[in-house]
């Protein structure tokens, strides 16, 4: 049972929350007392149905009035709690035959901050810069980016509410007044709320998943990849089937590029105040004929990889309190001779555990995924890296992708583990296409293992069983014992981490109430039953 949630609307239209108290009638399962027996919960079918985007002409997609006001503001996290990455957009993006780049040098990255209430007496300097995606044939319209800043404000407080504004003050051109809090920096202090969610696109859906989510008050938000989905619309806007419909036999792929502006407006009332880090999916990598891949989402978000010592956007990781929290790519080289291995084994082996207890993984394709939908196409990449992640003691993967949630048991190599990861796809963040309701045991729905090889990475490694209740077969006859939890729904999730050993993971549906939970657990570190080895 869920007691009162009471808001009061201020004159700006902010809520304020003035409680929030949930009372259990009976105890919230632990993963200690797991595995759990397979639950798969009935399909909703009023929610299934057409997608459908949002209007271009909404109005929380449409820019400033006034020219070269801040829009698409974003806080990011650095690598420690002492600093923030703040980004922003200003001036029109270019759009059509013949267009002329505008020049990044002709406005000033200006952060000015301070602590709440206080004067924003502080100022910080960054970086500018414009990116294109240019088509080679005639009737594509070409793009080039409003200026994109870039600004890291240093020597924060920890665990401290800020008041910022950006822009260029010689201008005048500063953004609103926004707010942002800090992550704590002391060991055995966590964020309160942390957001996860993957696929989110530009819909209602996605609307509704937003306004859902600002409801609970995350102080951090991840987002598992598949941002705008930019790469489903041709560069006359419309929404195709394909990815390069108008010259198929090219190697770019055909993208509408504003489709970035429009979200990132739109995301706005979570970006500018709640810190947000992001993974690529396979939506991003949009492919151009200079074999160019990643442009807007490496030139639009601001990434701490330098910080964590990581060369590219694509992989990196960052602290949050007690959480270490690793970020991978699933579209870049991952086997154990490339960059991203060896660098995930370095930032693995400098984890002090004693200082951040809890180490969380993300990215965008799941290994542990029991829906037809991109079943084990991921499995190159779980055969290269799985074992690192379970001997450094991985305590939760976030995973997107598939459109529908689920939750694993403690699961490693496909066999329950008590030490194994806990994994969990939130991959129905609202996105640009239906639902995923097919699961793999289903009669007539397990595919043929040659077409499961990611389409980008290519390479093929997933084969038939050969041990456990599905020896000698690509599929399980039954939803397996690994898959403790799905739900074919709209929603995100909220992780609490409590302490050294307790976290709360909660999964909100979009169809309930913003205070009820679809799934609730809670999952227990055991590191005295696991002991993680320490490299010398």
């Amino acid at each position: 049972m869920v007691l009162a949630m009471v808001f009061i609307n201020g004159p700006l239209h902010c809520l304020i929350l003035l409680s929030l108290m949930f009372v259990v009638n009976g105890d919230i399962p632990t993963t200690l007392e797991g595995p759990f027996k397979p639950v798969t919960v009935p399909v909703n079918t009023s929610i299934i149905g057409n997608m459908t985007s949002l209007p271009y002409n909404d109005t929380s997609l449409q820019r400033p009035t006034l020219d070269f006001q801040p829009e698409q503001i974003s806080v990011s996290l650095s690598s420690n709690c002492s600093s923030v990455w703040i980004s922003w957009v200003t001036g029109e993006f270019q759009f059509g035959d013949d267009i002329k780049p505008l020049d990044p040098q002709s406005v000033a990255s200006v952060v000015q901050y301070g602590t709440f209430n206080s004067s924003r007496n502080n100022q910080a300097t960054g970086n500018s810069l414009v990116y294109s995606q240019q088509y080679p044939y005639e009737g594509l319209k070409s793009y080039t980016s409003g200026i994109i800043h870039c600004v890291l404000v240093t020597g924060l407080d920890p665990d401290t509410l800020y008041e910022y504004q950006c822009g260029d003050p010689s201008i005048p051109a500063m953004s609103d007044v926004h707010y942002f809090r800090t992550m704590p920096s002391q060991p055995g202090d966590y964020p309160n709320r942390i957001a996860v969610v993957g696929d989110l696109g530009l819909t209602y859906n996605t609307s509704t998943t937003i306004n859902h989510m600002l409801a609970n008050h995350p102080d951090l938000a991840l987002l598992v990849g598949d941002l705008s989905f930019a790469d489903l619309y041709l560069t006359n806007g419309t929404l195709s089937d394909c990815s390069s419909c108008s010259f198929p036999e090219t190697p770019f792929q055909e993208t509408y590029q504003p489709r970035w502006d429009y979200w990132g407006r739109f995301m706005q009332i979570l970006t500018a105040s709640v810190p947000t880090m992001v993974i690529e999916g396979d939506h991003e990598i949009e492919k151009q004929a200079d074999n160019q891949t990643f442009t807007a989402y490496s030139s639009r978000f601001a990434f701490p990889c330098e910080e964590s010592g990581s060369s590219s956007t694509l992989y990196y990781s960052f602290n949050a309190g007690g959480i270490h929290f690793v970020m991978l790519g699933a579209y870049v080289s991952y086997d154990k001779s490339s960059d991203q291995y060896n660098w995930l084994e370095r930032d693995l082996s400098n984890v002090n555990r004693s200082v951040t207890p809890w180490l969380v993984a993300a990215w965008h394709p799941p290994w542990y995924s029991t829906y037809k939908e991109h079943y084990r196409e991921a499995e190159c990449m779980r055969v290269e890296m799985e074992d690192l992640l379970y001997e450094y003691g991985v305590d939760l993967v976030f995973n997107g992708h598939v459109n529908a949630y689920e939750r694993s048991n403690r699961v490693y190599n496909y066999t329950l583990d008590p030490c194994g990861p806990v994994y969990i796809t939130v991959g129905s963040g609202g996105n640009e296409k239906n639902l995923t309701l097919a699961h793999a045991e289903e009669p007539g729905n397990c595919p043929d293992p040659s077409t499961t090889p990611d389409r980008f990475m290519g390479g093929f490694c997933a084969f038939n069983f050969t041990s456990g209740p599905a020896t000698g077969n690509f599929c399980w006859n039954e939803q397996p014992d690994y898959s403790a939890y799905r739900d074919t729904s709209f929603g995100y999730g909220i992780l609490e981490v409590k302490n050294e050993t307790h976290a709360l993971w909660t999964w909100y549906r979009n169809q309930d109430r913003y205070y009820e939970s679809g799934d609730v657990i809670y999952i227990v570190r055991e590191p005295d039953r696991c002991p993680i080895e320490t490299k010398v």
